[in-house]
Parts: structure tokens; C-alpha cells; sequence
């Protein structure tokens, strides 16, 4: 409906171009916003109010001008100017009438848009180190992303869902070294493991895989290894160093063959994991972008050289360092380290200026919300760069973290790790459905209390319980049809619909009508919640509807088009739960 009346008053002012009034190019998008006091109409425009000083005209002498120049249209029943010129709008009945054959029509298709008009967008989330599983709050960036994308392919983008495999940094040769350390002591080793090592269980199984396979292989005697290497954090040392240093060890001692060997086992078992975790929870992704094809194709160096010719990177003492500072950043930061080694910084300058090089018209990257102080570092790296990369096209979206509550107490689960609660456990105890609404009914820039006893709950308190409900019940009334004789005729429902004049189906018929804008709104700004709120909203116009009248009434007319009307209910709960990665029950 809200398209229909942009239509009406473009065609308006068109019309007021062509007479003359209008010397100036009209804007592309007319904005028109539902009502908030249902005395003032239904929609309500500013046009007249954003074109008065450019037309020299005043506002609500410019708003009669529009208004005189509406085409006509059977879905509008009133037109009044208020205030200082707002052109307030007020809907036949039979508008509310086709947007429910709109919806049976569409079906799945409903609330789908063009809106996006095929731009290429490119949504990278969750993009976790694959050190370990992913814990509780991976997933909520995973259910956001993968909403996120899902709405902005509904509206008319395409789509391209990205993850970011970190394979080349530090942390995985932590990983790899962590494995060989607990496969030696499988051998028979016995050794202090480093403070910093990786120290989940999930280790130990990679360990016992390798040990299984190639027995003692690649066995060193435990004080050969620890021979020469710094002291850890306990001992008085730096636990940075003494991890850095058995990795050079790892390395020296297995040579290249042996370590590569034991990093991909470590890596593919992860990962492997990782993907199966975000499949099973409904989150597939387009590619799995291997950080170690920057390294490989120079990708990496090619960055660092293009800051160095741009004058934004120096050396100092062997490092070669990004300045940061000339773009508001506290301090300069290392892309080079005095051993050669490149960062994750440089990698992920490297990344995004091979997104951008992709050609996607935006790049929205998805990070947890301890990462906000990478963000302006990153876009300034891209600036930096100048025309090989423009940072006005990456948007970062940060998601706060998740905490876990039972009992009004801050939940204490245990885990194979000991360290943190993975996803897989969280979906285990509450499912998928849950794991996946609750996780994105907040703004993602709040942080979230998941309140783990409602999300199992069976009850009315329950939103995502509450909407599902209201789905199932509409296929109960249905199945109920046949067993009590009746027949069903859905062009007589919508024939019949002006027979829809009880209060409860007015707000019905109103809140259905909003779904597409909806859809809209929360693509384009990025917030999943705002569709979980109005599934919210309209199950609960359903659920008072239900509880107040009866539906399987003798009246044929009547019982038509109550029937065609919990249907149109029914396929917008469904389409809505589908976006947000939710099933739609048939029962309950």
C-alpha cells in the first residue's frame, strides 16, 4: 500500500513539472510514513515541506498543489493537509481488502521487494579464528549475519555471504604447536604446557588423531624441547615470548613437512567442525575466503607496498609501521614485525582491498563489539591507499556479546573445553529456533541477556512460542474445516472480506498490510529485530482475534472470509519467521 501512494504522489508532482511549477529535479524518493494517531489518517507525506523553498512556495500552499494533482485511486478515501503542510492520507477499507489477496497471490513471495535493484553486496560474519569451537557468542553473530543477509536479499540485493578463514596468523601456530605438545606427551612426554596454549580438549582429540595415525613419529624428547626456551608467565617470564619461541621450536624440530602436517590436522578438523556447527544452526555461507591466499598470490606484500608508496607506512628498527596516527588513531601500528612477519593487520588491509577490487557496491562486515577500535584503523588503511580502494563502501556492524541466564543467574554450563559454552551446547539445550530469534531480538549494538528458562518455555512469555503458536493455531482452525463438514472457498472469502467490520479484524487487517515495509526497513538498516517485533505484534492481533470470535461459523460469507483472513495471517508469520531462520509449525 505504502508503494501505491508513493506512486499517487509522484505521478502529482510529475504533473506539477509539466505545468511548470516545478523547475528543479524532484527528489528520487518520496517519503511516506505511517501515522502515529490514527485520527490524522493512515500515511502521512513531507514532500510538500521538503520542496517548498526549492519550488519558492509555501509549504502547505505547495501541499493543496499536490494534493489537487493526486490521480484518483479507489484504495484512498480522504486526503487532508495539516500542520505546517504534511499531506495526511486515509485508506478505503478495500485497500486493506487487496493487500489480503496481495498476500495469498505472493504466498512466500509476499513482503519480497526490488528495492535493492541487484546491487552486489558482500556480508562477511562470524569469520571466528578456527583455534576452537565456536562458543555462545559467535552465535549470536552468526544468526545476526545470516538475517542480515537473508533481509537484504529479500529486498532486491545480491547477495554474497562470506566467511574469513584467519589460516595464516599467530594464534594458529599456537594451535599447531598446542597439538604437538599434547600429542608428545600421548607419546609418553611428560612437559609443562605453556600458559598461552590452547588447552580445550578438542586438543587433546586432534593430538590422539595424530597419534593413532602416525604413532611416535614425530616424538622429541620433552627437555630437548624446552631446551633454551625463555621462561612462562608463572615462572617470572612472558608467556608471549615463551609461546613464540616453542613455536620456532615446533618448527625447527619437525622441519617444514612435519609442522605443515600437524597445522592443516589442526586447522581442517576445526574448521570442519566450525562449518558443520553453522550448517546445523541454518547458516551456509557463499565462500570460505582463505586468509593464506592473500599470503600466497603477494596479495599481503602488494598492500604494504601501495602504503609505502602513498608515504603511510615507515620503518623503525626493523618494523615497518602503518601511520594510523595521521588518521585520528592513537598510535601507529605495526604491519611488519622486526622478524618479518606480517600481521593480521596487514592481512586484513590486504582483505578488504581485495573486497573492494571484487567489485561489490557495499562491503558489510560483522564483528563482535571488542573490535570497535579496529574499525576506524581499517577504513583509514583503505583511505590511505587512495584510489586503489575506497573505504566509503566498507560498513561494520558490531554485535555485543551474549550472556547466559537461568534462574535470573548468570548460567554456569559445562563444557568439553572447561573454558567457555559453545554453540552446539546452547543449541542442544534450547534448539535452533530459539538460539536463532532470541539471539536477534535486540539491536546487535545492545548487549544481551539470554535468559535461557524462557527461551524452553512453552508459554505466552515466550515470543518466539507466542508467534509460532499463532502460526499452528491458523492450521488447527484449518484442519478443524473438514472434521466439523464445512467447505472452504477462497474467492468467496475475498468477495466477502467488507464483512470484516469487528475491531479485532480491522487491526488485523492493518498490521498485515505493514509486513512489506517492515521487510523494508529492516533490511535497509541493518536490525532483524524490528521483523521480530511485528511477528510479535501481529501474533498477537491473531491470538486476540482468535480468543474473541469464532472462525467456523454457519454463515458461509462470513466463515469465507474469516478464513481467508487468518490465512493471509498465517502466510506472513511464516514468511517472517523464514527471514529471521525460524520454522513455522504446523502444530504445537
Amino acid at each position: 500500500m505504502k508503494a501505491h501512494l508513493q506512486q499517487l504522489v509522484t505521478a502529482a508532482l510529475h504533473d506539477l513539472t509539466s505545468a511548470g511549477v516545478f523547475d528543479f529535479d524532484l527528489p528520487a524518493n518520496i517519503v511516506i510514513e505511517r501515522a502515529r494517531d490514527s485520527a490524522h489518517g493512515d500515511f502521512a507525506c513531507n514532500i510538500a515541506m521538503v520542496l517548498a523553498k526549492a519550488a519558492r512556495s509555501k509549504p502547505r500552499e505547495l501541499a493543496e498543489k499536490i494534493v489537487a494533482h493526486l490521480p484518483p485511486s479507489e484504495y484512498l478515501a480522504r486526503v487532508e493537509i495539516a500542520g505546517p503542510g504534511f499531506i495526511n492520507l486515509t485508506l478505503t477499507p478495500g485497500a486493506y481488502h487487496a493487500e489480503v489477496g496481495a498476500v495469498l497471490e505472493a504466498g512466500e513471495a509476499y513482503g519480497r521487494s526490488a528495492i535493492g535493484a541487484g546491487k552486489r553486496v558482500q556480508v562477511e560474519f562470524v569469520s571466528a579464528n578456527p583455534t576452537g569451537p565456536l562458543h555462545v557468542g559467535h552465535g549470536r553473530g552468526a544468526a545476526y549475519g545470516a538475517t542480515v543477509a537473508d533481509l537484504l536479499a529479500a529486498v532486491g540485493f545480491q547477495v554474497h555471504r562470506e566467511y574469513y578463514v584467519n589460516d595464516a596468523g599467530r594464534q594458529m601456530d599456537i594451535l599447531a604447536t598446542s597439538v604437538w605438545l599434547r600429542y608428545l606427551e600421548l607419546a609418553g612426554e611428560s612437559l609443562t604446557f605453556p600458559s598461552n596454549g590452547y588447552k580445550g580438549d578438542y586438543v587433546w582429540d586432534i593430538a590422539a588423531g595424530l597419534h593413532r595415525e602416525h604413532g611416535d613419529a614425530w616424538r622429541k624428547v620433552s627437555s630437548e624441547v624446552f631446551d633454551g626456551i625463555p621462561p612462562d608467565e608463572p615462572a617470572g617470564g612472558d608467556k608471549e615470548v615463551h609461546i613464540d619461541a616453542l613455536i620456532m621450536q615446533a618448527r625447527s624440530m619437525l622441519g617444514d613437512e612435519a609442522y605443515l602436517r600437524i597445522f592443516d590436522r589442526a586447522l581442517n578438523v576445526i574448521l570442519d567442525d566450525i562449518r558443520k556447527d553453522l550448517a546445523e544452526f541454518g547458516v551456509v555461507y557463499d565462500e570460505w575466503f582463505a586468509e593464506r591466499s592473500l599470503v600466497s598470490s603477494g596479495k599481503v606484500d602488494a598492500a604494504i607496498e601501495q602504503l609505502k608508496r602513498s608515504g603511510h607506512v615507515y620503518e623503525e628498527k626493523g618494523a615497518f609501521w602503518f601511520r594510523s596516527t595521521d588518521f585520528g588513531d592513537e598510535k601507529d601500528r605495526v604491519v611488519v614485525r622486526d622478524n618479518g612477519v606480517k600481521t593480521y593487520f596487514a592481512s586484513d588491509i590486504a582483505y578488504h582491498w581485495h573486497k573492494l577490487e571484487r567489485g561489490f557496491d557495499r562491503v558489510i562486515d560483522i564483528w563482535g563489539a571488542d573490535h570497535h577500535g579496529y574499525v576506524p584503523r581499517v577504513k583509514a588503511a583503505l583511505t590511505a591507499m587512495g584510489d586503489k580502494a575506497d573505504a566509503d563502501r566498507l560498513d561494520v556492524l558490531l554485535v555485543q556479546f551474549a550472556i547466559l541466564y537461568r534462574n535470573g543467574v548468570k548460567a554456569q554450563m559445562s563444557t568439553r573445553s572447561g573454558e567457555f559454552v559453545t554453540l552446539r551446547e546452547l543449541r542442544e539445550e534450547v534448539g535452533n529456533d530459539a538460539a536463532r530469534f532470541f539471539y536477534v531480538m535486540r539491536k546487535c549494538e545492545q548487549h544481551m541477556d539470554f535468559d535461557l528458562d524462557l527461551a524452553k518455555s512453552q508459554s505466552t512469555d515466550n515470543p518466539l512460542f507466542y508467534i509460532q503458536y499463532a502460526h499452528a493455531r491458523v492450521c488447527s482452525v484449518l484442519r478443524q474445516l473438514a472434521e466439523k463438514g464445512f467447505s472452504y472457498d477462497r474467492q468467496n472469502g475475498l468477495d466477502n472480506l467488507a464483512l470484516l467490520g469487528e475491531s479485532h479484524e480491522q487491526a488485523l487487517l492493518r498490521n498485515l498490510s505493514r509486513y512489506p515495509e517492515v521487510v523494508e526497513g529492516a533490511a535497509l538498516n541493518h536490525e532483524p529485530h524490528q521483523l521480530a517485533h511485528y511477528l510479535r505484534e501481529l501474533a498477537n492481533d491473531f491470538h486476540t482475534y482468535y480468543n474473541a470470535h469464532q472462525f467456523l461459523v454457519d454463515e458461509g460469507a462470513l466463515r469465507d472470509a474469516r478464513l481467508t483472513l487468518i490465512q493471509a495471517a498465517r502466510q506472513v508469520l511464516a514468511n517472517g519467521l523464514g527471514l529471521l531462520g525460524v520454522s513455522a509449525p504446523e502444530s504445537m
